[in-house]
């Protein structure tokens, strides 16, 4: 059964314990005081790379995304949150793409690559992760 999804335990444990983490550096942001959950997923997803390279530069990082929370996603079948739907189909793929190198490799590996993309894919990324990971963040207790 090759398309089954990779349990969260063998491909992501540890990139969710420091998500987890960084969930939590997040929430004391005064500027993400009163954020959705999921914008703080997001937030800390697109912090992570940062984590690997300078942990004492999380608080300094890229300032708040905007007030508007991360698209849900209207196709449950679809990774893809609502507004990248209607993308061109390379631009869908390439998300698609980044979402499977992330949930088989990990956080680092997939953040990096999208690095090389445009932002809209990088932030259709973000969105797609915080959609995907915020179920089992919430199951770990890292997000209400």
């Amino acid at each position: 059964m090759p398309d089954q999804p990779t349990p969260f335990e063998h491909a992501l444990a540890a990139d969710i314990e420091r998500l987890a983490t960084e969930i939590k550096n997040q929430r004391e942001r005064p500027d993400l005081k009163n954020a959705a959950e999921k914008e703080l997923v997001k937030e800390a997803i697109r912090s992570f790379p940062h984590l690997e390279k300078d942990p004492s530069t999380i608080a300094k990082q890229a300032p708040a995304a905007s007030a508007s929370s991360p698209a849900t996603n209207a196709n449950p079948k679809s990774p893809l949150p609502d507004y990248a739907q209607n993308a061109p189909a390379e631009v869908k793929l390439e998300i698609e793409y980044l979402m499977d190198v992330a949930l088989r490799q990990g956080l680092s590996k997939a953040l990096s690559e999208a690095q090389k993309s445009p932002y809209f894919v990088q932030d259709a990324l973000h969105d797609a992760l915080a959609g995907r990971l915020y179920p089992e963040l919430q199951k770990r207790g890292a997000v209400k």
